[in-house]
């Protein structure tokens, strides 16, 4: 994650944004006399949203650590190769 100071993020404001936007990577802003923020993609914080949202899942998450050792023992369902075309066709 980049860092940059909120004189420099002010005066860069436009292209901060486009970059923050454009790259997926967040943006560290530093103050002197107050807390540092972060300036984020509405997009990557939905997906960050939906992560914790599965995270704190139990339930979920219980799930999915069974279908890995189902998947790791190479049992479970496994799809015909017309399935799987129709899979990989989308």
């Amino acid at each position: 994650m980049d860092t940059i100071s909120v004189n420099k993020f002010r005066n860069n404001l436009k292209t901060c944004v486009e970059q923050v936007a454009s790259e997926h990577i967040p943006l560290k802003v530093t103050r002197r006399n107050g807390a540092d923020f972060i300036v984020l993609s509405a997009e990557d914080w939905q997906r960050e949203q939906e992560t914790l949202s599965v995270l704190q899942n139990n339930d979920l998450m219980q799930q999915i650590a069974a279908s890995v050792t189902t998947h790791s023992k190479g049992k479970g369902y496994k799809p015909s190769s017309g399935e799987l075309d129709e899979i990989t066709a989308i």
